[in-house]
């Protein structure tokens, strides 16, 4: 949608007690049905303000409300595409309303005490990353 090219890097746990967010702008979405989990998504200032840009058509200062909403509906996308992936394996997800957080050093609060898979992603105009969460007992048998 924001006609950015991304690339991912290495896929990795985080830090078991780091619930600290790597963006300035995040928001996270809470999955249940097979399982119970969320997916979040965080973005440095200057991604976001480059994705607000090509997708509104205008130029921003600072982070405002316009593009906070519009993360909650990025994370909403994600979570979208992960369910439609899962379901093909035979894993059904609903999503609940996304929970936006946002400011330097904020806490991602995810909806199940497990570990953290995190997937940074590098564009020119700075980086992103997702994160996933999931009670893995349905997943383990």
């Amino acid at each position: 949608m924001a006609f950015m090219e991304s690339k991912p890097g290495r896929p990795a746990l985080k830090e078991e007690s780091s619930t600290k967010a790597l963006g300035e702008l995040s928001a996270v979405i809470e999955l249940t049905g097979e399982s119970k989990g969320s997916i979040g998504i965080s973005f440095s200032k200057s991604c976001i303000l480059a994705v607000a840009q090509q997708m509104f058509g205008q130029e921003y200062a600072d982070i405002d409300d316009e593009i906070v909403d519009m993360v909650g509906e990025i994370v909403n996308m994600v979570s979208g595409e992960a369910r439609r992936e899962l379901a093909k394996l035979g894993f059904h997800f609903s999503a609940g309303i996304p929970v936006t957080y946002r400011g330097l050093d904020h806490e991602i609060k995810h909806f199940v005490d497990a570990r953290i898979i995190l997937i940074p992603f590098e564009t020119k105009s700075g980086k992103y990353y997702i994160e996933a969460c999931f009670d893995s007992k349905k997943f383990l048998g």
